[in-house]
Parts: structure tokens; sequence; C-alpha cells
């Protein structure tokens, strides 16, 4: 056997190994997004790494001194076999990535066979000198026949490699890329230790390799959440659509019917400013990103305008909006107001007043919806806190903003939105 490398690149590569697995199981405690299989797969397969680091260790220190044969000929076969455990495990992880059952796949059982027999011709070979040896002198050599005792791992990988691009369509783009750079070195590392003796070196491509893939599948997964976060988002605006106030619709057709004998002109308005807030409503269902403030603001200006013909001198409202170019989430400002309205009017207590207003500051654009009425508390589990919960989720989901409430100091409520200039525009 010819070193070309002297003790301490061994050490330092084994300690490289070691860093690196106790990283990869460091972001598995600390990191969330991911699912639990793959939480297992990962922690499973960076604590045989860890496992596998530990024997080297004791390889490399012993190496040096004197122990028996049947010794040096367990450490090799315990290590070469946790090393082909973990490509068996990562075949078994690619089918479940592509919704295969693993225990039914003919593609896993073709790489077990394979690994089968790679344990058996290790486990045979202390008692033959064709795959390797050890002079009486604890020399280790390699026999004539060593690639033989390769290529059942190599012709696993290849099978491997195949399934991914069999599968290629039922993975991800992340998944695919993770899986490509994780199967391709470790095989082209396979096949050139064949000929050329670089163990250590195998050791930290198929660490490196699997950090790799870690990466890239728990930032496809941590995509993944977000998206399904963002369709219960979208769902919940549809719910909201669905979930009009049936009194507010009674009320107005009500009152459309009141003005269509008193005041025809106001009564067509009122049906124009009616059509508008529903056509928004049900626009919105549609909508999956943020639109423009300036659609935002027409649908609460229809909805206002509505419920000002219903409660005539009792409701008033005030606009200060000189800044409108940035975008929002679908029923945003909309419900606010509807929701200020809804819980703060006191009928008893004189006219509700409210204002919106609009300001741009150095990062975000801001809009504040600010009322004279009755109030609540911050942390109120009321149905009105709720609702703006609701939207305070979808802001934080749809566009990374923020709602806050605060107390109005003349009485009522200030709700303040926040939206960064990320998505303004």
């Amino acid at each position: 056997m010819i070193f070309w490398f002297d003790s301490q690149f061994i050490y330092f590569m084994i300690g490289a190994v070691l860093l690196l697995s106790l990283t990869g199981l460091w972001f598995i405690a600390v990191m969330p997004g991911i699912d639990s299989w793959s939480k297992r797969f990962f922690r499973s397969l960076f604590m045989l790494f860890i496992l596998l680091n530990f024997i080297g260790f004791i390889d490399t220190v012993t190496y040096k001194y004197p122990v028996p044969i049947w010794v040096m000929y367990f450490m090799i076969i315990l290590e070469s076999a946790l090393l082909s455990l973990s490509l068996l495990m990562m075949t078994a992880y690619l089918l479940h990535c592509c919704g295969e059952n693993v225990r039914s796949s003919k593609l896993f059982h073709a790489v077990l066979a394979l690994w089968g027999v790679f344990i058996v011709m290790l486990t045979i070979s202390p008692f033959s000198k064709v795959f390797y040896y050890f002079t009486p002198d604890g020399k280790y050599w390699r026999g004539s026949w060593y690639p033989v005792l390769l290529l059942p791992m190599i012709v696993a990988m290849l099978l491997t490699i195949a399934g991914m691009m069999r599968y290629k369509e039922r993975l991800s783009h992340k998944a695919f890329l993770s899986f490509l750079i994780t199967l391709l070195p470790i095989t082209c590392v396979l096949v050139v230790y064949m000929f050329i003796e670089i163990y250590p070196l195998i050791d930290i491509c198929v660490v490196i390799s699997a950090l790799s893939m870690y990466s890239l599948i728990l930032s496809d997964q941590v995509e993944q959440d977000l998206k399904r976060q963002r369709e219960i988002a979208n769902q919940r605006t549809s719910i909201m659509v669905l979930q009009m106030r049936p009194h507010f619709i009674y009320n107005t057709m009500t009152s459309i019917y009141c003005l269509c004998g008193q005041n025809p002109q106001l009564a067509r308005q009122v049906i124009m400013d009616f059509t508008t807030y529903l056509r928004k409503n049900f626009n919105a269902i549609a909508s999956a990103e943020p639109i423009p403030f300036t659609s935002e603001l027409e649908h609460t200006r229809a909805y206002l305008n509505v419920e000002q013909a219903q409660y005539e001198d009792s409701l008033f409202v005030d606009y200060d909006t000189p800044h409108i170019r940035f975008r929002v989430p679908p029923l945003t400002l909309q419900p606010i107001v509807e929701n200020a309205i809804k819980h703060g009017r006191d009928p008893y207590a004189g006219p509700f007043r409210i204002s919106i207003r609009t300001r741009k500051t150095d990062s975000s654009s801001e809009i504040v919806v600010a009322d004279n009425g009755r109030g609540f508390a911050p942390n109120d589990d009321s149905e009105q806190h709720t609702a703006l919960k609701n939207i305070k989720q979808r802001l934080e989901i749809m566009c990374g903003g923020n709602l806050t409430i605060t107390p109005n100091d003349g009485g009522g409520t200030v709700v303040t939105v926040m939206i960064p200039d990320n998505i303004a525009r």
C-alpha cells in the first residue's frame, strides 16, 4: 500500500469529517421547516459519519502499532460496511422523496442485493488475498481483484442515478439538484478509488455531499412550507369574502329600495358603489399576489360610500393618502375599515369618525386607520381582534408586512399597516 499522505493529513481529514458531521447534526436540531422523515434520515446519516470518523481515528492510531491481524481485518470490514450503508440510505431517501414505497421498490431491492454482494465479498476477504491482505508486519496491500470488490457499490450508485433520472419529474428542481451533486461526486470518487488509494477523500466527499444535499433539501422544504402558508392565506381571503355580513347586504338592498323613491340619483350611485364592492371582493379570491394599493383603496371607498348612504350623518370619513405607489395583499384595508365600523361604532355616542392615511418611510409604506370608537384591549380575543390577527398573518406571509394596534389618544383605535419596500410598486 502506497501512502501519498502522512498521518497529519489523515488527522486533518478526520477532524474535517467530524466537524462537518457535527455541523449537520446542529443544523438538524435548530433549523425548522423539514419533515420528520427527512430529519430522521439526516440525523441517522450524520451519526453514522461520526461513528465512521471514530473508527477511522482508531484505525489510524493503531496503524503504527503492532495489533493482531484479525483486528485489522475487523476494522476495515466494519468501516467499509458502514460507509457502504450510507450509500444504501441515500437510495432509500431518493425513493422517499419521489413518493415511492421503499419496501416494494425494485430499484431498492436491486441496490440492496448489490450491497449484500459487497458485504459477502468484504466478509470473505480475510480468507483470500485476491481483494486485499495484510502482511505479517501489519502492512495493508491491495489484491489483483480489488476493483471487483468495489464494482457492486459502483453499479448500485449508477442504478440510483438512473432512478433519479427516471423520477426526475417527481422531484422539485432543488431536490433533483441536491441528489445530483450528492450521487455523481461519490460515484466518481469510487471509480477513481478502484485504482488509486484515496480512502480519506471518500469520507470527506460523502460528508460534504450529504451536507450539500441537506442544505438544498431544507431550502426546498422551507419553500414548500411557505407555499402552503400562502395557500392557507389565500383560502382565508376566500373565506373572508364568502363570510360577508348578511345584514350588511340586507341593509344595503333595503337602503337602495328606499332611495329609489326618495333620491333615485343617489340610489344609482349606491348601486354602483355596491357593485364595485362586490366585484373587488370576488376579485380578491383570484388574486394570489399583492395588488396595487389604489385598487384596495377603491374597494374601501366603495364600501364606505355604501355605509355612509345607510348611516347618513352619523359616519364621517377623512382621506389623507398622498402616497399610493405600493402594493398590498388583497383585502387588507377594506376589512380593517369594516372591522372598525362594525365593532367601534357606538350609535349612542355621537358621529363615528374614521380617518385613512398613508405615508412613506425610509424602508416601507404605511397605512394608518384611526377611529374615535369604543376601542378594545390589544390582548383581547374577541371577534374584532381575531379578524385583525388574520389580516396580520396574511401580511406576514404574503409580503413580510406587519400590523399593529394601539389606542387612539382621543379615544378609539389606531391600526397601522407596514408594507416593506421590496414589494412596492
